[in-house]
């Protein structure tokens, strides 16, 4: 089986609760499917929305489906263009976050809480996850070999489940240091 799987950069963007996204866009608001997304079940959205720090602001887009709670994924070099100390995370880790404001066409949402920047993590299905000797939770290190800037990331949190697709996760800022652009891949190594 070959160990590789495919590098994505995964750009700032939200997920929201419906709530939330009623205070945004409206009574009735509903997410409409621009794109799938690697992970299945997952897509982007059409809709987006201007997240405001107390420095600067900029528009990011809404992954659906809704969520239990609404979270901002950002950089780090957007967190100091939005001006706040975002922790780096896992997804869903949200408590004492950074919070924001959240502005849609149809109202604004303070969230006090929410704002990280999400710990680089690979998918795997279970099987997948086996065949590379690895469980979920396990942190890793992963080579991704592009023509001009090779890299060996460390701190990779693996994440496992039956309803994930093969795919590892970096930040603009990660993936811009990697020079990754176009299909990359990575591998998982021992150091």
């Amino acid at each position: 089986m070959d160990q590789k799987f495919i590098v994505e950069t995964s750009a700032r963007h939200l997920h929201v609760t419906h709530e939330a996204l009623e205070a945004l866009f409206g009574a009735g608001a509903e997410l409409h499917n621009k794109k799938d997304l690697s992970q299945p079940g997952q897509f982007a959205t059409t809709e987006k929305v201007t997240v405001v720090g107390p420095k600067g602001q900029f528009a990011a887009s809404i992954l659906g489906p809704e969520r239990s709670a609404t979270q901002v994924e950002i950089s780090a070099s957007d967190a100091r263009t939005l001006g706040v100390t975002a922790p780096i995370r896992e997804s869903g880790d949200i408590a004492g976050s950074a919070g924001c404001k959240l502005v849609g066409p149809a109202g604004e949402l303070e969230i006090s809480e929410g704002v990280i920047i999400a710990k680089r993590h690979i998918h795997f299905t279970p099987d997948e996850a086996a065949a590379r000797g690895v469980a979920d939770k396990d942190v890793v290190w992963v080579k991704i070999e592009t023509p001009e800037r090779k890299t060996i990331f460390g701190d990779v949190v693996v994440r496992v489940s039956e309803k994930f697709s093969a795919a590892m996760h970096l930040d603009t800022d990660e993936a811009n240091a990697a020079g990754c652009a176009g299909v990359v891949y990575g591998e998982i190594v021992k150091l």
